[in-house]
């Protein structure tokens, strides 16, 4: 494939979605299962923290 060829592809709206039967790996196709355990922790965390601006952070150690 030429240069041109690849640069053209890659605006191409097939390009933008994964195939249909993809199937789905943690880690691999998706994210880890604990990686979305621990951003839903983190967002949480940070609405509450939110919530309460007149509260001072808690560091956690991890």
């Amino acid at each position: 494939y030429d240069r041109k060829f690849l640069l053209e592809c890659k605006n191409s709206p097939v390009v933008r979605n994964p195939p249909c039967c993809l199937p789905q790996i943690p880690g691999v196709t998706s994210l880890a299962q604990s990686s979305l355990v621990k951003l839903e922790e983190l967002k949480e965390r940070n609405e509450s923290e939110e919530a309460m601006p007149g509260e001072q952070p808690r560091h956690v150690a991890p």
